[in-house]
């Protein structure tokens, strides 16, 4: 599903990381671990395209993400990648049910049924018709997580998706990643810095300036099954 090889990123001289390389594949829960600072964060954003990378490839589900022009990079994102942004990035003037339901339309398949589910499986039920104005942090997070999942994407790349949740909204929402990833048979890959999370992936990579290394075995959890 995701091929990473010998990707580096620079700001102008100053190096992020070089050395990049790992895969997911489909029905695979990965968690990626590092200091702050080492882009993590950048990472995600050159494997969905937004940001380019100064060496190495990148392909998603048969795509050349880093050869592609815009227009492709832009479907793919529409249509097999599901991203949830750390800094949420819901439409401020579109309603909590509006927002989920965007990449439907943007597909042109609305499905109310779909995104209501999708509110469900995060706890916001209730909250269809309220804006983002009118909701918290963790609440905005979990529309964040809603959103990316409802078109059911071939990849999910989440940013500290549970970094504004208390433990039971954030188990909640790990328990939701899970399954898109078990019965859509998509991938994930999820940047955190949460013991909780690290302990529900299938592998635990730990990314460095130098590249991407499997972390210690303490990070990961006993029944994990490294494909």
């Amino acid at each position: 599903m995701l091929q990473v090889e010998g990707l580096g990123k620079r700001y102008g001289t100053v190096p992020v990381f070089g050395g990049v390389g790992f895969a997911l594949a489909r029905g695979e829960f990965v968690a990626l671990v590092g200091e702050s600072g080492v882009g993590k964060s950048t990472l995600l954003n050159c494997i969905a395209g937004l940001d380019g990378a100064d060496t190495g490839r990148i392909v998603v589900d048969g795509i050349e993400v880093t050869r592609a022009d815009e227009q492709a990079r832009a479907r793919l994102r529409r249509v097999q990648l599901g991203f949830v942004f750390q800094a949420f990035h819901v439409l401020p003037h579109l309603s909590v049910a509006e927002n989920v339901a965007l990449p439907l339309l943007l597909q042109g398949r609305p499905d109310a049924a779909r995104v209501q589910a999708m509110l469900e499986g995060v706890g916001l039920a209730a909250l269809g018709e309220r804006y983002p104005a009118q909701l918290s942090g963790g609440e905005l997070q979990r529309v964040a997580i809603a959103r990316a999942c409802v078109h059911r994407p071939r990849l999910i790349l989440a940013d500290e998706p549970t970094g504004n949740l208390d433990p039971a909204s954030a188990a909640r929402v790990l328990a939701l990643l899970h399954a898109q990833v078990r019965q859509a048979g998509a991938a994930c890959l999820l940047v955190t810095h949460s013991q909780a999370a690290t302990l529900r992936a299938d592998r635990v990579l730990r990314l460095t300036a130098a590249g991407v290394e499997p972390a210690p075995a303490g990070l990961q959890a006993p029944s994990a099954t490294p494909r």
